[in-house]
């Protein structure tokens, strides 16, 4: 993805971030104990015991918020992204894992955020706000679902929420991360488990959106630019920040595409 040459002001930043309308709950977040107690145990037992190779592990941050940005094309994706962090991973989940009452215990025990895809994704959004300001990480696929296709490319045009939220916290790093291999230990639709298939995960350079902005080959914004678009009214704002979202998003997945996302 494009990178800042000389950066905006941490004035404009601030600025920008209120332009995105996008707010927490008030409710501080707090990763369960219980996900703190495994991620200590569970990640070097289950490299041991897996074929997932990683490269470019020391660029995803071992502390403060971050995230964690993938394509998705198998079950095994947010797992894949947990073991790689050595850190507990939030995501915003379905609803319907929610229904069940063992995989409901599964999600609440770690912390994930339920999503409800018919009134809208605002409330998890909101819950993703308050992960990231608690310092958490957040793993996000840009696609908003796992792929079904059934012959590749899998790599569908992404959805602009993981802009939205980067925005928020455009100081906070986003760090692309390439799945392969995912599907051939479980593919959607495929009951078959093959736990020693090999996959693959490619790790770049984590960016944040304000360096994407003031970069020339993304936002191309300085301080003067911000102050342009704050002279605008409410729907002139929106109007470019929805298009700084949709062209961060298709940066981001073409990131993925270029490090060889299926």
């Amino acid at each position: 993805m494009a990178r800042a040459m000389a950066g905006l002001s941490s004035e404009s930043l601030v600025r920008v971030s209120k332009l995105v309308g996008l707010e927490g709950t008030g409710e501080k977040f707090r990763t369960p104990l219980f996900y703190k107690a495994i991620m200590s145990v569970a990640p070097p037992l289950v490299r041991s015991i897996s074929n997932v190779r990683y490269v470019g592990l020391d660029r995803i941050p071992s502390s403060g918020p971050a995230i964690l940005a993938g394509n998705h094309t198998s079950h095994i994706d947010p797992i894949v992204k947990i073991m790689g962090a050595r850190r507990p991973v939030h995501y915003l989940a379905k609803a319907e894992h929610f229904d069940d009452p063992k995989m409901s215990k599964l999600m609440t025990s770690t912390g994930q955020i339920e999503t409800e895809r018919d009134i809208g994704a605002a409330g998890a959004l909101a819950r993703a706000v308050d992960v990231l300001g608690s310092g958490g990480l957040m793993g996000i696929f840009p696609e908003g679902t796992r792929s079904r296709r059934s012959d590749p490319p899998f790599l569908a045009r992404g959805k602009t929420g993981v802009a939205r939220l980067a925005a928020r916290f455009p100081d906070v790093p986003v760090v692309p991360m390439a799945i392969l291999g995912a599907r051939s230990v479980i593919a959607p639709g495929n009951p078959v488990v093959n736990p020693f298939a090999r996959v693959e995960v490619i790790i770049d350079e984590p960016i944040s959106f304000g360096d994407w902005l003031a970069d020339p080959n993304g936002g191309d914004l300085d301080d003067q630019n911000v102050q342009n678009l704050l002279s605008l009214d409410e729907h002139g704002q929106r109007s470019i920040m929805r298009a700084y979202y949709r062209g961060f998003t298709d940066q981001l997945i073409e990131t993925l595409r270029r490090l060889g996302a299926p």
